[in-house]
């Protein structure tokens, strides 16, 4: 964390300072796209991000990279030690471990409710026993804690320009339609991992089930059917996006860019699997590297600018 993002935050205390140090060393290491993205926001809001950063990520390696012999009920206790040690804290306001400080820290500043902490390891606990959703509700469920609240815990961080409460169903969609679209790219590597995270009766109703996902990943093409079920699935994706697409004009405008550029990146990945005419078993569909930087050098301008006319994040 440098100097000037922790004295724009107001962050004092050396030990303070240093566990947001520690969270910006984390995500600048483990999610260096992510990281990126922070850069156009304003310094003030960063070590914030920063915090919840490290913190979504400790809880999901436990699930996907656990440690050497750990079994479902070892990774479920482990969550189950972490939930309960970390909401303590969060009551008591002090922790002794780094990130855990920097999280209640950033917690307490922006008044984040302690539900979305909850949700958030509830969606980790599922993914050790549930390997499939057989609807729409039910995957919706998942995505609520594994997406939507991180929607809703950065909001206040982002700063609107309407009441909170009128921005909220906005920012959760956002997270939604970025979770939505990372299942639709990941298809293969997740199903690798025994996990399908689209409504089989939706798939069921083009013709799809597991075992013929299974085939495409083994041959590394699509057959018909799950052409027309991916097709449905990105379809349905595009109508969260579009949901989610009137919240950007709600945040602060020195936030825009930031989130609009990740709204236009995570949308063209759709763009990209459809131009790939929906095989995502033959390889990753990613948004062309110069389309990337383009975007990303127009929203740091963009940002830059924003920051001048309106300096202050509320």
């Amino acid at each position: 964390m440098t100097r000037r993002e922790l004295d724009a935050a107001g962050i004092t205390g050396a030990g303070l300072r240093e566990a947001y140090r520690h969270c910006r060393e984390l995500n600048a290491r483990h999610g260096r796209t992510y990281f990126l993205a922070t850069r156009m926001l304003a310094p003030a809001q960063r070590p914030a991000v920063h915090a919840l950063y490290g913190f979504a990520r400790r809880l999901d390696d436990l699930v996907d990279e656990p440690e050497p012999g750990a079994t479902p009920d070892s990774i479920a206790s482990a969550l189950l030690d972490v939930e309960e040690g970390f909401l303590k804290e969060l009551a008591a306001g002090t922790s002794d471990d780094p990130l855990r400080t920097a999280v209640i820290d950033t917690a307490t500043r922006y008044a984040i409710p302690e539900p979305y902490f909850r949700a958030f390891v509830a969606s980790m606990r599922m993914d050790l026993t549930v390997t499939g959703y057989p609807t729409r509700a039910a995957l919706d469920e998942y995505v609520h804690g594994s997406a939507e609240v991180i929607g809703l815990q950065v909001l206040p961080i982002l700063g609107t320009v309407v009441p909170r409460d009128e921005a909220a169903p906005r920012a959760a969609a956002l997270g939604k339609a970025f979770q939505l679209t990372n299942f639709l790219r990941d298809v293969a590597e997740d199903l690798e991992r025994g996990r399908v995270y689209l409504p089989a009766d939706e798939l069921a109703a083009a013709g799809v089930d597991r075992d013929r996902l299974g085939w495409c990943v083994a041959n590394r093409r699509l057959d018909p059917a799950v052409r027309r079920g991916l097709a449905d699935q990105v379809a349905a994706t595009r109508r969260v996006y579009a949901e989610a697409q009137p919240g950007i004009a709600m945040l602060h405008p020195a936030s825009r860019p930031c989130v609009r550029t990740a709204y236009v990146l995570y949308g063209g990945i759709l763009d990209r699997i459809e131009a790939l005419g929906y095989n995502v078993f033959a390889g990753r569909a990613r948004v062309p590297r110069h389309r990337r930087l383009t975007a990303a050098c127009e929203a740091l301008v963009r940002a830059q600018w924003a920051r001048r006319r309106h300096p202050a994040v509320t």
